[in-house]
């Protein structure tokens, strides 16, 4: 009958499929998603180490961004593939930090773990990490100094500051 077809369930996955709830998949996507950070972990920072990976080609590249490195990544789990689009969003938007974005993201998830355990619904983990955001965003505003946009010395000072290990090398006091 058309009532009986009208709710009839929509299959939507494969009928072998086995589909799982609760704190389960919660700790399976946490630990899909800190498998991604600890890949680039060791590439950040001043002791930051470079990785050697093979490319789809065949060929060796050695790197440490982040971004690059995550891009050769051939992933299948849906929380792995969106900090991989964490970081790709990063990138074009920012232009820089994917590998930071990735890590504090994963140390974010590590510590929510620990709520979940405790049995902490998830709204109420991303309550408190959006409070906690606006709680930073309110000290930034304190700390934050105003800066001349005329005071060239200064500006300077400051993209060296930033692009300083950014590219190391490639640009010396010759282009600053």
């Amino acid at each position: 009958t058309e009532s009986a077809a009208m709710h009839a369930p929509v299959l939507v996955l494969n009928e072998g499929v086995k589909r799982e709830t609760g704190s389960k998949v919660h700790h399976a996507n946490i630990q899909a998603s800190k498998a991604v950070a600890d890949i680039i972990r060791t590439t950040l920072g001043p002791r930051s180490m470079l990785k050697m990976l093979l490319d789809t080609g065949g060929g060796i590249v050695v790197t440490n961004d982040g971004n690059s490195i995550l891009r050769e990544l051939d992933v299948a789990h849906p929380a792995a593939k969106s900090m991989i689009e964490l970081s790709r969003t990063q990138d074009e938007e920012v232009g820089d930090g994917t590998t930071s974005v990735i890590v504090l993201a994963g140390e974010m998830l590590h510590v929510a773990e620990a709520y979940i355990d405790k049995a902490y619904h998830p709204t109420v983990i991303c309550r408190a990490y959006s409070k906690a955001l606006e709680d930073a965003i309110a000290v930034l505003d304190k700390i934050a100094i105003p800066i001349d946009v005329n005071d060239r010395p200064t500006l300077l000072k400051m993209v060296r500051s930033c692009i300083g290990t950014k590219f190391t090398g490639q640009f010396g006091e010759s282009h600053c």
